[in-house]
């Protein structure tokens, strides 16, 4: 009665946000730049945080201009921290609203939501004998959790960003080359153009021999996964897609946003979570990459596009879809 209409758990956030029992939720405490639009973001975690395994992902909610928006960020410190903290790696994205807000406007003190960590792309307990490391741009942040946090008598690393300066982590790659603990190469595509996997017989004679973690764009980790095949070892090839491949595109149409009463014009290849977003639409996200099902809402009316398969759902009652990999295929209302 006191404390109506609120509880008395939402005065305990104020003071203790972070505490046992509440939301899990982390205190960003730094902000480290590390290329002209990528920066490490130091989060001190509530105490429900139950700890990562190297190579997964988390996904946090941050509040920019007065809307929460979730995002997924693979995790860059090494599992065994000893303050406790953990890092992400974020790269401003051209329009991305969270990567820009968290490299240029977020500062130490700020709160914001944490789920627990998950994904599959991670080291095995036996450790191999021969890694290769298969990355591009941004596709380095998950592979620097895992040479920060295991070592291995035997490892190569294939990096591919348009210039040196683009070359997240360098500084550190290149100490753990002098320490005789990585051997590197470089591809820097401004000027030796994008890598052709073919060049790995070159770059890496025994790359079919070594157990590979790759991440990047769809285009190389596409082209790995077919040269892998042909070569019979692709269960040696582990991948982490940032974003799903478009396999078809869809015909596109008239999407409603009933909750809203918006309605906007969509093509058939952009996924109905960036539609609504664009149309200023509140939309549930986490991933964005068709995962961890954060997104999901009701379909009304219409039919959508999966767009990694180019399977057709069509509305009928109880239909929910991922609208991070859904296209319009035709005219759709969508529960938002």
């Amino acid at each position: 009665m006191v404390t109506t209409p609120l509880l008395p758990s939402d005065y305990l956030d104020l003071i203790s946000p972070l505490r046992a029992g509440a939301d899990l939720r982390g205190r960003i405490e730094a902000v480290h730049p590390e290329t002209g639009d990528a920066a490490t973001i130091v989060i001190r975690p509530g105490r429900g945080w139950r700890g990562h395994t190297a190579g997964q992902y988390v996904r946090i909610g941050v509040d920019v201009d007065g809307r929460r928006l979730w995002r997924a960020y693979s995790i860059t410190s090494p599992t065994n921290r000893q303050d406790g903290r953990v890092t992400i790696t974020v790269k401003a994205i051209p329009g991305g609203k969270v990567s820009n807000h968290l490299v240029r406007r977020a500062t130490p003190g700020t709160l914001i939501q944490l789920d627990q960590p998950t994904g599959d792309f991670v080291l095995p307990q036996t450790k191999p004998a021969k890694v290769l490391y298969l990355t591009a741009g941004s596709g380095i942040t998950p592979v620097m959790g895992m040479l920060r946090d295991t070592e291995f008598d035997d490892v190569v690393m294939v990096h591919c960003a348009p210039q040196p300066q683009d070359v997240i982590f360098r500084n550190e790659l290149h100490d753990l080359v002098a320490d005789r603990k990585l051997r590197l190469t470089e591809v820097h595509t401004d000027t030796d153009g994008r890598l052709d996997i073919a060049r790995l017989d070159e770059l890496v004679p025994d790359w079919a021999e070594r157990e590979t973690w790759a991440c990047g764009p769809a285009g190389l980790l596409d082209a790995a996964e077919e040269h892998w095949t042909e070569h019979g070892v692709q269960e040696r090839l582990h991948t982490e897609r940032f974003r799903p491949s478009v396999v078809v595109a869809g015909d596109g149409g008239e999407v409603t946003f009933s909750a809203t009463g918006k309605t906007v014009e969509a093509d058939g290849a952009t996924p109905l979570l960036d539609i609504g977003e664009e149309a200023g639409v509140l939309m549930p996200s986490g991933c964005r990459m068709g995962i961890c099902f954060g997104c999901v809402t009701p379909l009304k009316a219409g039919a959508v596009r999966d767009l990694r398969t180019g399977e057709i759902t069509e509305a009928e009652p109880g239909v929910l879809i991922q609208t991070c990999v859904s296209a319009a295929a035709g005219p759709c209302d969508i529960e938002q």
